[in-house]
């Protein structure tokens, strides 16, 4: 008798892993919660140069500013440069006190904002951005801090990967929960950005394991003909961390207790951690029957199954577990070990490349659509629940691969073509901006489903690791519509050539 025997005479998909799915779901909304906080985090409000003295009384203040600051080649004021002294404008009071003959003649000498900056906080009342001034010659610190958390994304998927397979995913889930509270804590009081910076990556590390740990603990409890429906559904609370983002953004205005609104949720899962289930199959790996033995027969209970007397015995569960122990343990380079292996390796770092350059770069980047920020958030998030509807229906009905290459190709023309759309047509672009980002999603949430059922069970975590890995180094790179266009159709070409799965079990070996 093999594991997939068991879990059918336990029941493969009931009340157990409806809760199990139910359980896990808070860290599954947490992410995008993590993730794309920068919107709103790291969101650098309009600004210009502090200038102390203005009248308090007076009522020009655009003349004021334009006495006091130079003008871009676009015609808006400066916001990183003052005139060295006020310039003297035509039919004004305004006199060019201190000006230099040669200003006087040629072009008035700039300076670099002096005093510091003043910013518009009437969207946000305090970024990292307006906390540590950094714009202007600062500004690339600002985008550096995204970098090193998306840094710490990638360490921490080969580190939770390789530690939950040798530990357990139970036990490394509440290392995750504790330490993404503890850090998350520590960057909200954070003093100086350094430490900001140095606190955030190693929360990226932390949270790498949340999707490391989450997916194998809800798949090895689901038999094969329910993981699409079970994968959708626990794809959805994704998406509803991302519309709970752009509700919490709009109340929270303050980066320091948005922080903490984000994080504090993670206590909640300490605690749900009580009556998550460790996986079974892992557990007859590591030789611990008894373990196995307890959950196995919970399922089986809140499932309603009769339990024979041979099926879940000491016997019979002795038998599994050695055979499972009977496997080497895996590493990332059996990914890579046969032809077939390394061909579905290759073209799914491509895949997976392609589609988190795709996802992230649309959900990163808000400001570009002429709407509100909350707005386009929710806008974002709204739309992939159709989306995930409309993977569903295709996955059932055409299959995982050519569901994937089409969103990745749809993700692509949508981008393209928004890009040849004059921005006076702003409705055209908004609407071109929101399909890509459902394609996007779809293409997202197929490859969960495609590339889970792709490999054998013991390489799932080093895939996972592998997946995350390559998210990691996609949320590094600059994200420009032409390139996010052109990666959708080299990635959905290249899906093409993965083979396809359907209802039937993977080889628990390789």
């Amino acid at each position: 008798m093999g594991f997939e025997e068991l879990l059918e005479e336990v029941g493969g998909f009931g009340p157990f892993q409806l809760r199990n799915v139910a359980l896990l779901a808070l860290p599954r909304m947490l992410l995008p919660l993590h993730f794309l906080l920068p919107i709103f985090l790291a969101a650098v409000p309009a600004h210009r140069c502090a200038l102390p003295g203005a009248p308090a009384n007076f009522s020009h203040q655009d003349l004021w500013l334009e006495a006091h600051l130079p003008r871009e080649p676009d015609g808006t004021l400066s916001s990183c440069l003052r005139f060295t002294h006020p310039q003297a404008l035509p039919n004004t009071t305004l006199e060019g006190e201190g000006q230099s003959p040669g200003e006087l003649e040629g072009e008035p000498s700039t300076v670099p904002c002096p005093q510091g900056w003043e910013y518009d906080r009437s969207e946000f009342s305090s970024t990292i951005a307006t906390e540590w001034d950094l714009v202007c010659e600062q500004k690339g610190l600002n985008r550096a801090a995204s970098t090193f958390f998306f840094a710490g994304v990638l360490v921490g998927a080969v580190a939770f990967g390789y530690l939950s397979d040798r530990f357990g995913r139970r036990r490394l889930l509440l290392v995750a929960y504790v330490s993404v509270l503890v850090l998350g804590l520590a960057s909200a009081a954070s003093v100086s950005y350094i430490m900001f910076a140095i606190t955030r990556t190693l929360t990226g590390v932390a949270l790498a394991g949340f999707t490391i740990i989450v997916m194998p603990l809800e798949l090895e409890w689901l038999d094969v003909r329910h993981r699409t429906v079970a994968g959708v559904l626990s794809s959805t609370f994704w998406t509803g961390g991302m519309m709970l983002l752009a509700l919490v953004g709009y109340l929270i205005r303050d980066w320091r207790w948005l922080l903490l609104a984000v994080t504090l949720p993670c206590a909640l899962g300490i605690i749900s951690l009580w009556w998550v289930p460790e996986s079974a199959r892992w557990l007859l790996t590591q030789g611990r029957v008894a373990e196995a033995h307890m959950y196995l027969v919970r399922c089986a209970r809140l499932n309603g199954r009769p339990l024979s007397e041979d099926g879940l015995s000491q016997e019979a569960l002795s038998k599994v577990a050695a055979g499972e122990r009977g496997v080497r343990r895996p590493s990332y380079l059996d990914l890579f070990r046969t032809p077939r292996l390394r061909y579905i390796s290759l073209c799914c770092m491509v895949m997976w490349f392609g589609v988190n350059f795709s996802y992230y770069g649309l959900s990163l980047d808000v400001s570009g659509l002429g709407l509100n920020v909350y707005h386009t958030q929710l806008l974002f998030g709204v739309v992939e629940l159709p989306a995930k509807l409309l993977v569903y229906v295709l996955v059932r009905h055409v299959g995982r691969r050519l569901t994937q290459a089409g969103m990745l190709l749809g993700s692509a023309l949508a981008l393209g073509l928004g890009l040849l759309v004059s921005s006076e047509v702003g409705s055209w672009g908004v609407a071109l901006a929101v399909m890509g980002k459902g394609f996007s999603e779809g293409a997202f949430t197929t490859a969960y489903l495609f590339t889970s059922e792709l490999y054998p069970t013991v390489l799932r975590c080093p895939r996972l690791s592998r997946r995350r890995w390559m998210y990691a180094h996609s949320g590094m790179l600059p994200h420009q519509g032409c390139a996010q266009a052109c990666m959708g159709v080299t990635c959905g070409s290249a899906h093409v050539c993965i083979p396809g799965v359907g209802e039937t079990s993977r080889p628990a070996l390789i």
